[in-house]
This record gives structure tokens, C-alpha cells and sequence, in this order.
């Protein structure tokens, strides 16, 4: 039964994981660049608008890269890195005491979670179910059975 369930939980399990980057740039990070390029820049991230431009790239393609599965490994180099940087610049709860350290704390061990989710991607793809998973199956089948993907593509 488990067999019959893993396509399904791996595109949700992707679905489930990618959802808070790409709702970050398309809620928040796009419609308010300005005011998000200011806080950036009170944190000292250098050059605040042109590494916010590249995050919102990161995460547009890195949560579509992995949320359907072509070339997940590669999107999910692209979250991970949004992910250390903003952990560094957003939650150095090794900077603050008492409640503030707790509460950034937090934030930064949710990002370490999601760091490790985002190389458990890398390290094992995107899984069934996926853009890549087909196109490895395509690449990999026989000769005669490429000429039958070609043919049903086709129709």
C-alpha cells in the first residue's frame, strides 16, 4: 500500500515544503521591494537591492524547481542559500539576550530544519512523481520504448 502512496506524498511533501518561498516572494518580497530592501539594509546586508532582486529569483525558481520536480537538486541549492544567508543576516540570536535571543532563536532553527529538508532534496532528488523521475525514465528505457514516449507526446 505504501508503494501506491509515495508518488502522492512526495509531490505534497514538495508542495508542503516549497509553499513558504514562493508565497515570501510573491506576498511580500515583490509588492513591498522597497520597504524590504530598507530592512535589509538596517541588518547590513550589502547591496540590499540587488541581493533582494537575486533572493526573489532564488526563491521563485528554486520552490517551482523543486515543487515539480525538474532539476530539484538545483533548486534546492538555490533555497538553501537564501536560507543560510537569511539566517545569518535575520536571526543572529547570538547577538541579543533574554527574550529577543529566544525568540530569534527559534526563527533560526526553523530555517536550520528547512536547511535540512533542502539537502535531504539534493542528496535524493525530487522523487516519483516529478518532471525529473520521467525524464530519466524516458532517458533510460529502450530504445523501442523511447519511440513509443515520442509517439504518445505526440498525439
Amino acid at each position: 500500500m505504501f508503494q501506491v502512496l509515495r508518488g502522492p506524498l512526495t509531490v505534497l511533501g514538495r508542495l508542503l515544503l516549497c509553499t513558504i518561498f514562493l508565497l515570501a516572494a510573491v506576498g511580500n518580497k515583490i509588492p513591498h521591494f522597497s520597504d524590504v530592501a530598507r530592512i535589509m539594509e538596517s541588518v547590513g546586508v550589502p547591496a540590499p537591492s540587488f541581493l533582494l532582486a537575486g533572493a526573489i529569483v532564488f526563491l521563485l525558481v528554486g520552490s517551482l524547481s523543486v515543487i515539480v520536480g525538474y532539476k530539484a537538486r538545483v533548486g534546492a541549492v538555490l533555497l538553501l542559500t537564501f536560507l543560510v544567508l537569511a539566517s545569518y543576516y535575520f536571526h543572529p540570536f547570538w547577538k541579543l539576550e533574554g527574550q529577543a535571543q529566544q525568540e530569534q532563536m527559534i526563527q533560526f532553527m526553523k530555517n536550520l530544519s528547512m536547511m535540512g529538508a533542502m539537502l535531504f532534496v539534493i542528496a535524493n532528488g525530487s522523487g516519483p512523481m516529478s518532471v525529473d523521475s520521467l525524464l530519466h525514465k524516458r532517458a533510460t528505457a529502450p530504445a523501442d520504448e523511447r519511440g513509443t514516449f515520442a509517439q504518445a507526446n505526440v498525439a
